[in-house]
């Protein structure tokens, strides 16, 4: 059986769009992961706070790390567990961090807004304080199905606000409501900052239309789980200067019959390991490590992804780590465009 593609292709640079370090089951051993993934030719790591609850893990790692882009955001799986004063604490991490992105984000419409729903998705009405604004996080999977839809939506709007009046770019999460989601960015878009449609699962029919509106489009290992036909349909249609790699660890560990993954070590001797939680030790240690991602794993998604667009892999590499330094390079940003030689 095939080997996981890793040191070989250290020759290639590569950028991680979209990961999850700081989740319990591999926070422990992010640190061993990291310096591994680094040595296979992974330079930059966007690490995606999803709730109030983890944003001071992804600060931390950004310090320890110059190679971690901290992103913060309220992911729609947690809206209905946010504080009252989630807002305001999501504004002060962005302070206390100024090179943060908005990662995986929703928030709270107030009274300034109604929401109406249309024929195909929820929609934003213009009141007399004009256009009014939203932005990702929309989960219509089984697990979003159990979060009021109307209240994801109604989470979105001062996230994206917040995005548009500092210039980050945003993470969407979105599954099974790309409809929703286009008419949404249709009513609020386009977006100079951009916007990252991560793990796009989307039709290649929505494509030209996302693209139009500022998104790019990053594909992690569920790109496996569909029909191969259809993914390249899909694949052939983004433009070269919007594709981005990702690998959503720990999720979204690539399913090929040819290609064995390695496992995510349970354990390590890291001092950094002591800065964490012990709870989040207990559940690294329980997890099936056999069905956990880690970045290096980025390898396996460019392989595959570069067979269906019958292209190099090392043109795509380049290629896909030029498009995510120009995505994070806003203001502040640890990603520079004169930066791409790291």
């Amino acid at each position: 059986m095939a080997q996981a593609p890793a040191r070989a292709a250290s020759a290639v640079r590569l950028f991680d769009a979209h990961c999850h370090l700081q989740d319990p089951r591999v926070a422990p051993v992010a640190p061993a992961l990291i310096r591994a993934a680094a040595a296979s030719g992974v330079a930059r790591f966007a690490v995606n706070g999803t709730s109030e609850k983890d944003w001071h893990l992804v600060k931390r790692m950004a310090e320890d790390h110059p190679a971690v882009v901290p992103c913060f955001g309220l992911h729609p799986w947690w809206v209905p567990e946010r504080s009252p004063d989630w807002m305001d604490s999501l504004r002060r991490f962005f302070a206390e961090t100024p090179e943060a992105a908005v990662g995986e984000v929703s928030s709270k419409l107030q009274n300034k807004a109604s929401v109406a729903h249309s024929g195909i998705g929820y929609i934003i009405v213009s009141t007399s304080l004009g256009p009014l604004v939203t932005s990702i996080g929309l989960d219509k999977g089984s697990r979003g199905r159990t979060i009021d839809f109307r209240e994801q939506v109604e989470v979105f709007w001062r996230q994206l606000e917040l995005a548009k009046e500092l210039e980050r770019p945003v993470s969407v999460h979105c599954v099974r409501a790309f409809g929703d989601l286009l008419e949404i960015l249709k009513q609020t878009g386009p977006f100079p900052a951009g916007v990252l449609l991560h793990s796009y699962l989307g039709s290649a029919d929505m494509v030209s239309g996302l693209a139009n509106l500022g998104c790019y489009f990053s594909l992690s290992g569920f790109l496996t789980g569909m029909k191969s036909t259809k993914a390249k349909q899909m694949l052939k249609s983004i433009p070269l200067d919007r594709i981005l790699l990702e690998t959503d660890a720990p999720d979204a560990l690539p399913k090929l019959d040819n290609v064995s993954v390695s496992p995510v070590p349970v354990h390590s001797s890291d001092a950094d390991t002591e800065k964490h939680h012990k709870d989040s030790e207990s559940q690294a240690a329980t997890a099936s490590n056999e069905s956990l991602n880690h970045p290096e794993n980025i390898h396996i998604v460019l392989k595959y992804v570069a067979s269906l667009l019958e292209m190099p892999e090392t043109e795509l590499a380049e290629l896909s780590y030029k498009n995510a330094n120009k995505l994070f390079s806003y203001p502040g940003s640890k990603v520079h465009p004169e930066a791409g030689d790291i």
